[in-house]
């Protein structure tokens, strides 16, 4: 059995996933789960990556069920997510995997997130955190999900993503459920990635993925609060963000900025829809 899997999820990704796939040692095995029925990119990345095996979703899973795809047919214990927009070092990998083994406890490590000139950024509120732990592992709430290592053996009882989640918040969701029962999330701040964020796709579908994301931020932003604190706290926190959308929809079909009300009118949908437990339906348009 191999030690570790690294499974990516990708959708219309061709430009950003082969400098992902790039930086990966060829030694291990990864699983591309593409968000489509597209064949030819399958037989593209098969045959220029011979330690990648592509599976095709068929349609647009979302990013939590896809992923779980993947976390399923992983033979080995340790699986690495990563986004498409991502880039590893040579050592990151290799440092993640020797710190796994000597953690014993954890449910979920992640490496720490740099720029080109390696330097921390963006992943705490409060840096000095990171500071204060340069080299040594930290235990945290919450990982973000463009990249993430599990110890699948902790995760029996927990399962992987809550596949009622298409887009946001899926893996903050995950985390909870982890820290509620009481399994360990850490930092190895000596793993280091690049993540060039908001870069997965082809700039070309720039847009309709804009109003698919701000659909389902709504969408999600209620639901993952419904669901951990209740309908109640769930409404005061996204109250203002409705009645502010509504507002903006209708000022910007004032000014004629249509482009502007539909991002808008999106959100509002989205916050309804799942006011009214419907389901995350929205997919965008490409």
């Amino acid at each position: 059995m191999k030690e570790i899997t690294i499974i990516i999820v990708s959708f219309k990704s061709e430009n950003a996933i082969y400098n992902c796939l790039s930086t990966i040692n060829k030694k291990y095995p990864v699983i591309v789960i593409e968000n489509s029925s597209d064949i030819i990119f399958k037989k593209k990345i098969e045959g220029k990556y011979k330690n990648v095996k592509c599976i095709l979703a068929r349609k647009n899973l979302g990013f939590g069920k896809a992923n779980n795809i993947g976390l399923y047919v992983a033979k080995s214990n340790y699986v690495l997510l990563l986004n498409p927009d991502t880039k590893l070092k040579k050592d990151t990998v290799n440092i993640l995997i020797k710190n796994a083994n000597k953690i014993k406890d954890f449910a979920l490590l992640a490496p720490s997130i740099v720029n080109e000139k390696d330097k921390n950024y963006g992943y705490f509120e409060n840096k000095t955190i990171l500071k204060r732990n340069k080299n040594n592992p930290f235990e945290v709430d919450f990982i973000k999900g463009f990249a993430m290592f599990f110890n699948k053996k902790k995760l029996n009882k927990i399962k992987f993503f809550d596949e009622k989640i298409f887009l946001y918040l899926e893996e903050i969701d995950l985390c909870k459920r982890i820290k509620d029962q009481g399994e360990k999330i850490y930092i190895i701040p000596s793993a280091k990635i690049y993540h060039a964020g908001g870069m997965s796709h082809d700039l070309k579908f720039n847009y309709e993925l804009e109003l698919s994301r701000n659909w389902h931020w709504m969408w999600s932003l209620f639901y993952y609060n419904k669901k951990h604190y209740g309908f109640l706290c769930a409404f005061k926190i996204t109250i203002g963000k409705l009645i502010s959308s509504f507002f903006k929809f209708f000022f910007y079909i004032f000014i004629f900025r249509f482009a502007k009300s539909k991002i808008y009118l999106c959100r509002l949908l989205g916050l309804m829809n799942s006011y009214l437990n419907r389901p995350s339906s929205y997919r965008p348009k490409v």
